[in-house]
């Protein structure tokens, strides 16, 4: 989401969000037998997903850069073989969903940046800041609120982005590299409220066993995940 793009502002096709969705198309079903092909896809990304993390030793921290690679990595490896979407996929069916109709370019990006906040994504080089600069600039031009359905003034703003883009040394062949670091930044977060979880049940358990578990210390990365599925 760093790389700045005035493409998906304008007005798109339908798309639902099915985040264990098959990635070929399922032939129409009706009642019963659509219901149980359903759940048995999901059983099987679900049993594959954990065959995955019950080989693998998690160490929950998100602060040492090690266990976060890892992590990451123990992540892509569950969604490539279970077949499910990637988090940058699955960002962008989100965004297409939660815009689909917003009629006007100044909506759609307050709704892009809501999103990208709610997805645990850093915009560390102020690209919300500059795209809405740019788009300012051009309404100032049009004297009018840009419609996403202007393609001709939606390409002034293409225009724009492309500026900054060149600007902050962002190019197509970097696209990859950035979805990386997307993809790193949401297993931080992931990771961070795992480590939040543990810690939570922890003291629920020192609670529940009263005084003769108050002093006890749990280091959360010493625990084994494989341990808990």
């Amino acid at each position: 989401m760093q790389a700045i793009s005035g493409q998906a502002l304008f007005e798109g096709r339908s798309t639902s969000v099915v985040h264990f969705s098959s990635k070929a198309p399922m032939p129409p079903l009706k009642g019963d037998e659509f219901l149980k092909n359903a759940f048995f896809e999901v059983k099987k990304k679900f049993e594959t997903a954990l065959g995955i993390l019950r080989k693998e030793k998690i160490t929950i921290d998100p602060d040492d850069p090690k266990a976060l690679s890892h992590y990451a990595q123990v992540m892509k490896t569950v969604r490539e073989k279970a077949g499910l979407y990637s988090e940058s996929q699955r960002i962008s069916n989100t965004i297409r969903d939660f815009t689909e109709g917003i009629p006007d370019a100044r909506s759609y990006l307050e709704k892009l940046s809501e999103i990208r906040v709610k997805s645990g994504i850093k915009d560390e080089i102020g690209a919300e800041k500059m795209m809405m600069e740019a788009l300012e600039k051009v309404e100032k031009q049009l004297k009018k609120p840009l419609m996403r359905s202007d393609k001709k003034s939606m390409a002034l703003l293409q225009a724009e982005f492309d500026v900054i883009n060149k600007k902050l040394g962002i190019r197509k062949e970097d696209l990859p590299k950035l979805e990386e670091k997307v993809e790193l930044d949401i297993a931080k977060v992931q990771l961070e409220e795992i480590k939040q979880d543990a810690k939570e049940a922890i003291e629920t358990h020192k609670k529940r066993q009263g005084a003769k578990a108050a002093d006890i210390e749990v280091d959360v990365k010493s625990l084994d995940m494989r341990n808990f599925l």
